[in-house]
């Protein structure tokens, strides 16, 4: 949607996590094989929660089955168009059930009331921890904003197979990304709540909540400010744990990082120029 060169949560934090991962996806821009059921799961929930509260802002709220069919066909035409590879024990089956099972969880909560946004994608600068502003603006899209009490809250969807900790909402950049995002736009702080939708064999919906201040905001740039220094400077390698690597889809070229043939599949010119848009 943005042409102009953008950070995101889901780049920055990439880099955090194996800056040669990031290196291999956004720069070099590697196929990435099949994609994770669980991912197609989440994306799926996402749609469906977006035609959801789309259709209570617009004060005509969709029908169970409405939404129930919006999470399938969101599953179909993801399989329309890509591989998707299910992890060991899974089928196809159950995890449309799963899927189905945590949305009739949600729908039976009350629904949200005073609905601001919903799936807004927005483009704001960054500033440092020195007021400057960042020559590369963030990309944030809120799943649900609502005003409560005079309280801007930002509802950030999430499925996981295990509930969160209160230390993950805490320290999560993703929530710092937010409270940015909320400050340019509407010039106040943003509470978040993250709603983590469990996929235990009891599901359950998870409610946490979470906060910043102008000193974490300022972090956030200077981390950013970093970041992007170090993706100029061409700064990847390998950060290798069971968490990184044991659904990486690019395992074999990182096995060949540092070789002399890895090195030659792209000129260097090129690969400035592409490290230039390499985060959006």
């Amino acid at each position: 949607m943005f042409s102009r060169p953008h950070w995101s949560f889901s780049s920055i934090n990439q880099y955090l996590r194996c800056p040669l991962q990031f290196y291999f996806q956004r720069v070099l821009k590697l196929p990435q094989g099949p994609t994770s059921s669980n991912l197609v799961l989440g994306s799926a929930v996402h749609s469906a929660l977006a035609e959801y509260h789309q259709s209570i802002q617009d004060e005509n709220p969709a029908s169970p089955d409405h939404i129930r069919k919006t999470f399938l066909d969101s599953w179909g035409s993801r399989e329309q168009g890509e591989e998707i590879e299910f992890s060991k024990g899974a089928t196809r089956e159950n995890c449309i059930a799963q899927g189905l099972g945590l949305m009739d969880l949600y729908l039976q909560e009350p629904p949200p009331t005073n609905i601001v946004e919903v799936e807004r994608r927005v483009l704001v600068p960054l500033q440092n921890s020195e007021g400057e502003y960042l020559e590369t603006p963030l990309v944030a899209v809120a799943d649900l904003v609502t005003r409560n009490e005079d309280v801007l809250r930002i509802n950030e969807f999430k499925t996981a197979g295990r509930a969160y900790s209160k230390f993950e909402v805490e320290t999560s950049l993703q929530a710092t990304c937010y409270v940015n995002a909320a400050v340019q736009l509407y010039d106040e702080m943003a509470a978040v709540q993250f709603i983590v939708l469990v996929k235990t064999k009891t599901p359950k919906v998870q409610r946490l909540n979470t906060s910043r201040t102008e000193t974490d905001l300022g972090r956030l740039g200077d981390l950013v400010q970093t970041v992007d220094r170090a993706v100029k400077a061409e700064v990847f390698y390998p950060v290798e744990s069971p968490l990184n690597c044991s659904n990486c889809p690019f395992r074999q070229p990182c096995r060949e990082w540092g070789t002399s043939s890895m090195k030659a599949t792209v000129p260097k010119a090129e690969i400035d120029e592409r490290c230039e848009v390499a985060a959006c």
